[in-house]
């Protein structure tokens, strides 16, 4: 008997109920200033709605290895066993310092394609750089220099460097970098966590106004950044960086064994992928969680990279009456 196909239409609106209940879930922390009750409550909800879904589902990019994490590690199995083969990349909360101290776009994350298309990123930190749809491919690279990277951006779209914004961690780890964008006359939009966010902000840049993403962070968070990409349109680059031999170890049971290589957005997810993400807090690309007494309200953007489609949608769930 054939293996069940792969129908990304059919699983859209399923997995876009995922990334909704996660959102909801954790919304009455947002501001309580608990980190690890506001990602629980994300992961727990997360969890219960993939056992809902006809699929035969493996976390390859999720809350850490199965030691460090109670649910949703990598490796585990979701869904009913019933239906295609897939792989899952997810992040149930991502910012979740945003989340507990309610600033800007935190988001509920989640991407899935056939089993086997989703790099298995270990948990190392990983050298990103994206842009936006409609450049040719290597316009822009991980071997130039920062200020190499925004003048060849600024000549790709026609503009001057000091009409280029680039979105960048703020990390200490990059204070060279930034005063390397800064000497070319770019303007820098910081974040404090959430960088596949980020990443996602150089596809819109008529919404967000960044048009570069620059800087190292989570490499499992690459992997979901390249995922949205594949869908939104647009280029990333990544290479692993590795701080000790435990992090060359993670790789190597990743199976990764060129620890040099630059992986592009291709690389990362090879296949079909759909892409679902609400938000928690407000911010540029998404609104947050809205709640009064009859209901709750939150916003999704799902997209399916066979087609292209971005669907922005408003779910409105009115409440139950005690009692019943």
């Amino acid at each position: 008997m054939a293996a069940p196909e792969f129908h990304d239409r059919l699983l859209s609106l399923g997995l876009a109920r995922v990334s909704e209940a996660a959102a909801i879930a954790c919304a009455p922390l947002v501001g309580r200033g608990d980190e690890k009750a506001a990602d629980q409550a994300a992961v727990d909800a997360m969890r219960r709605e993939l056992n809902k879904l006809d699929i035969q589902g493996v976390v390859v990019i999720g809350e850490g290895e199965r030691d460090e994490a109670p649910m949703l590690y990598i490796g585990e199995e979701v869904g009913t066993g019933q239906g295609p083969a897939v792989d899952i990349a997810l992040d149930p909360l991502e910012g979740t310092t945003l989340t507990a101290r309610d600033m800007p776009n935190a988001l509920a994350v989640i991407a899935m394609g056939p089993r086997g298309t989703m790099l298995h990123a270990p948990d190392t930190y990983m050298e990103k750089l994206a842009i936006g749809p409609g450049f040719r491919r290597g316009v822009v690279t991980l071997d130039m220099t920062p200020a190499e990277r925004v003048s060849a951006l600024a000549s790709a779209k026609g503009c001057s460097t000091n009409d280029i914004t680039v979105c960048v961690l703020d990390r200490e780890r990059h204070e060279r970098m930034i005063a390397e964008i800064r000497s070319t006359g770019a303007s820098i939009r910081f974040i404090t966590d959430g960088d596949v966010a980020g990443v996602m902000h150089c596809a819109e840049p008529a919404r967000t106004g960044i048009d570069m993403y620059m800087g190292s962070g989570g490499a499992p968070e690459g992997v979901l950044a390249a995922a949205a990409l594949k869908c939104m349109g647009g280029q990333i680059f990544g290479r692993l960086l590795f701080r000790n031999d435990g992090e060359r170890d993670r790789a190597a049971k990743a199976g990764i064994t060129n620890l040099d290589r630059v992986y592009t957005r291709d690389d990362m997810v090879t296949g079909d992928v759909i892409f679902a993400a609400t938000g928690v807090t407000d911010g540029s690309l998404l609104p947050g969680v809205r709640s009064d007494p009859e209901s709750v309200t939150v916003e999704t953007v799902l997209m399916r990279s066979k087609t292209g489609s971005v669907r922005r949608m408003t779910y409105t769930n009115p409440r139950q009456p005690s009692g019943r």
